[in-house]
């Protein structure tokens, strides 16, 4: 995809961009026509990781930053955050472990204050689905949230990346997604799989 095919005027932090599934969904979004700024703990470890992935589809399309570079608290105010956690409580990862009384996004929300709209997603896709941009992903995510357009935003990022969005209404309603993921990694294991997902039936394509 050439930059005259697909202008790049939209922009996006993936924070902790250089693990397996934050890197996965910025080549993806990368080869849709959005900047993406791949956010790391080492700004090092961010430029490497974004020049690895600019090499992989042959454009200047990702840049790295720090994390508090790529997306300070200053820098999202008035923006959408898309929170990806998963309370997960280690060595016991295959059990529902949540905050007591409040999902782990509407926590993320409390954090970054009333200007910055949280949404919840992608919890419960796994990273061996998105790795090669080219393979289709046979599974749907969860969004939700308490602001509208900042959900339907999301949902567009979610097509771009090559799943379909299905909206499950506001933030308190993470805590659905949340606790799939225990779920999910259950059956991996149980069925000796490796990327279990969700689809919802009934709603048109």
């Amino acid at each position: 995809m050439t930059e005259q095919d697909s202008p790049l005027i939209k922009s996006i932090a993936v924070l902790g961009g250089t693990g397996k599934e934050g890197s996965a969904l910025a080549k993806r979004w990368a080869l849709n026509g959005y900047k993406v700024i791949i956010g790391s703990r080492s700004a090092e470890k961010a430029a490497t990781a974004a020049a690895e992935i600019n090499e992989a589809l042959e454009g200047d399309y990702v840049v790295g930053k720090a994390n508090e570079d790529a997306a300070s608290e200053d820098q999202l105010d008035g923006k959408i955050l898309v929170d990806i956690t998963v309370p997960l409580v280690p060595p016991k990862v295959s059990t529902v472990t949540l905050p007591e009384g409040i999902t782990a996004a509407q926590e993320a929300q409390a954090l970054v204050g009333e200007n910055v709209k949280v949404v919840s997603a992608f919890q419960n896709v796994s990273y061996i689905k998105l790795k090669n941009p080219d393979t289709i992903v046979d599974c749907d995510v969860f969004i939700s949230g308490d602001d509208l357009e900042a959900k339907e935003e999301v949902r567009m990022l979610i097509e771009a990346a090559g799943m379909r969005g299905i909206d499950v209404g506001p933030l308190a309603n993470a805590i659905v997604a949340e606790a799939l993921t225990p779920l999910l990694i259950y059956i991996n294991k149980k069925y000796g799989i490796k990327s279990a997902g969700i689809r919802i039936t009934g709603i048109d394509e």
